[in-house]
């Protein structure tokens, strides 16, 4: 069962946190959050699970940015949410869908214990403008049922950024942690002239 918006607003402080939380972005089954200013693009051709792939950080200027198709953009939500004894959802927003944009994030359901800003994957069908401090996604809450041990990964647990795929820390062949690789574009620049 899908928690209403009156039960998400009661579960505040214990078994859900949303941070900053403002009632006027409460649904009647779910809440809106907001996409941060910042994009993330990969930088290879081809991406490789087993590898950490290179990517730049793009600003959204106030004047919004234009997406184009056939690329994922890496977003994140304003919001930090904490989630216990519940399992949260992430889903596109009808608004944005009818407009060619969608929005997902962890294939939609995180995990009972998440904590953290979502990481957001983001596609278009036709070039859009979007903005920073849209409402670009809701969260939902499925009641859950049965034992179940909290979400625990040193991979995506307290996230404050964009986490680009950290798949290659279970099939690389080297499964030490290490950081997503990103390329320093002014020194790129610098050494070209």
């Amino acid at each position: 069962m899908i928690l209403s918006g009156e039960e998400i607003q009661r579960k505040m402080g214990s078994d859900i946190l949303i941070d900053p939380f403002d009632v006027d972005r409460l649904n009647p089954n779910s809440y809106n959050l907001r996409l941060h200013d910042e994009l993330l693009i990969y930088e290879e051709i081809v991406l490789d699970a087993r590898t950490p792939n290179r990517y730049r950080r793009i600003g959204i200027p106030p004047e919004g940015i234009v997406l184009q198709p056939h690329q994922l953009y890496l977003g994140r939500t304003v919001e930090r949410t904490e989630t216990h004894n519940l399992v949260p959802m992430v889903a596109s927003r009808s608004s944005l869908t009818r407009l060619g944009l969608f929005v997902n994030t962890n294939s939609g359901f995180g995990d009972v214990g998440f904590c953290g800003c979502w990481t957001l994957e983001l596609c278009c069908v036709q070039p859009i403008r979007i903005y920073a401090g849209i409402q670009i996604c809701q969260i939902l809450y499925h009641q859950l049922f049965g034992e179940a041990q909290e979400y625990d990964s040193d991979k995506y647990q307290n996230a404050t950024d964009i986490q680009p795929s950290m798949l290659f820390r279970e099939i690389g062949e080297n499964n030490e942690p290490e950081q997503q690789l990103e390329l320093d574009f002014d020194d790129l620049v610098k050494n070209a002239s």
